[in-house]
């Protein structure tokens, strides 16, 4: 094997460990989105895990956030939660941010 395919089999091995690693951290950004949105919503703890699960599947209808977004606000809305978009798109960027410090390790 040459030295070309070397690089591009590590390539493509950095590549689909780096893709698993950030479905890692979306997964557990979205569960804890899910636990946050369950308390404003004021669930019971024993509906939290739930609809933590809701939101994680939620995630799995579309590429990018707006599934989760979208899920999150018509939640929200629906239990009367007075809570800007601002807000939520700001949770997620916090929660993804922790998320991938614990996965990434950094």
């Amino acid at each position: 094997m040459s030295t070309f395919d070397d690089r591009s089999n590590a390539q493509e091995t950095k590549f689909v460990l780096d893709a698993a690693k950030e479905f890692k951290a979306e997964a557990k950004r979205n569960k804890a989105l899910g636990h946050w949105a369950a308390g404003l919503m004021g669930k019971p703890e024993s509906e939290s895990d739930k609809y933590a699960l809701e939101v994680i599947m939620a995630d799995m209808e579309e590429a990018g956030d707006d599934d989760v977004f979208r899920k999150l606000r018509g939640d929200l809305t629906a239990s009367n939660c007075a809570i800007t978009d601002d807000a939520i798109r700001d949770r997620m960027a916090m929660e993804l941010k922790a998320a991938r410090k614990d996965v990434y390790g950094t």
